[in-house]
């Protein structure tokens, strides 16, 4: 590091204590190879002197950053890369290659050590399963929420424990704070970044092991700071979308592993407008995709899937972006989970979004029992999606939510 680079501010600095720890050498991305869970790990060393953080690399801007912060912070910091798909794992696609060798890359300009691992199996069994169960039952899952709370802070955090560590750390754009020894999650500082609304599954256990170096500092900051450090990653772009399908059209990858059953496209009434090839294959509100000609006596208006009929194999259509059939106050949740272990109080006003970066809106709750919610909102919600989870918010504070059944 260079004197002007050392010289940069890092936000909340200890001292100017750093720490000490071995550099992998910069070839070492060529042949390292990554180990089942559990196996090999080679990192477990005389850190106890100080706090131990493990902090999963993924070879981006964002967690080669954290990384970074921590170390300045006066932490011992291990890096963790995580390989959670094997499946068509190419460079077309989804190669995790790349950023494998970015990780150590910039692990090597930090200097701290950096372990590779196979989470593959538990991801396939805990998360693609699912994935896949939901799809087939004509709703929109949401992995990553599944896969932060079943692998990055349930496996991950197992194994960063198993290397000696007192504290694991992601480059998630969220906050914790601990109050009374209760911890709350919070909102990043920087709302066109905030991933709260993934992170809400998590439970006391995980958020008091956890830290979110970045949850108060801007993008534009993260990648000011991976420059000025020299991060060979520091303008690489951001990965979108679900990892194990990549770039691919989506249509493409799901046909391999679902069937085909093609049906009749129907608006409300019954009028049949086109055909569909498979209900599996469309998602509420979608737009794009759906081949419908100009119909007679029809608006001009954009059509939108607005509902499946899975009994007689229906695909519901309706023109218009504000139809009534794609707007709704209410909706059912079920599978509730609660940051804090408690249920929110039923008389008190909340904030929830129904999918990522929509913004809050005014609710309450009529009734949570069993693990089951009704929800009700002042302003009508746009295309609320079977699968996809309703997000609960107090003012910052993230409280926890559901699974959307329907309204």
């Amino acid at each position: 590091m260079t004197n002007e680079q050392a010289r940069f501010p890092l936000p909340n600095p200890l001292d100017g204590t750093t720490s000490h720890s071995t550099r992998l050498p910069k070839t070492a991305a060529k042949s390292l190879v990554i180990p089942q869970a559990g196996e090999g790990a080679n990192v477990k060393k005389n850190l106890q002197s100080r706090q131990v953080v493990v902090v999963g690399m993924s070879g981006g801007v964002d967690s080669a950053v954290a990384a970074l912060l921590l170390k300045e912070q006066g932490y011992e910091v291990i890096g963790l890369f995580m390989k959670n798909w094997e499946d068509d794992d190419n460079d077309e696609y989804c190669s995790s290659r790349q950023d494998l060798i970015d990780a150590v890359s910039v692990a090597d300009v930090i200097g701290i050590p950096i372990e590779a691992v196979n989470f593959s199996k538990e991801y396939k069994e805990r998360v693609f399963s699912y994935f896949l169960r939901e799809y087939q039952a004509g709703r929109t899952p949401n992995p990553d929420i599944l896969c932060n709370s079943e692998i990055k802070f349930k496996a991950f955090l197992e194994h960063a424990i198993s290397l000696g560590a007192d504290l694991m750390a992601t480059g998630h754009y969220a906050q914790v704070r601990e109050v009374d020894g209760h911890y709350q999650l919070l909102k990043a500082s920087d709302d066109s970044k905030d991933q709260s609304y993934f992170l809400h599954r998590l439970n006391q256990a995980q958020l008091s092991k956890t830290l979110f170096p970045l949850g108060t500092l801007l993008k534009s900051k993260i990648r000011e700071i991976a420059r000025q450090y020299g991060l060979s990653n520091h303008a690489k772009k951001d990965s979108t979308g679900i990892c194990f399908i990549g770039e691919r059209p989506f249509r493409e990858f799901l046909n391999r592993y679902l069937p085909n059953q093609p049906g009749e496209m129907r608006t409300p009434e019954g009028q049949i407008v086109g055909q569909h090839i498979g209900l599996s294959f469309y998602t509420i509100g979608q737009r794009q995709g759906l081949g419908i000609g100009g119909a007679k006596d029809s608006s001009g208006e954009p059509w939108f899937v607005a509902g499946k009929d899975m009994v007689k194999n229906y695909l519901i259509v309706v023109q218009g972006h504000d139809h009534p059939a794609l707007l709704t106050h209410h909706l059912d949740a079920t599978d509730l989970h609660w940051i804090s272990g408690v249920a929110p109080n039923l008389t008190h006003s909340y904030a929830a979004k129904t999918r990522y970066r929509q913004a809050d809106a005014a609710c309450t709750m009529t009734s949570l029992s069993h693990g089951n919610g009704n929800f009700e909102f002042t302003r009508a919600q746009w295309a609320v999606t079977p699968g996809q989870s309703v997000v609960v918010y107090d003012g910052e504070i993230c409280l926890g939510g559901g699974i959307i059944t329907g309204n």
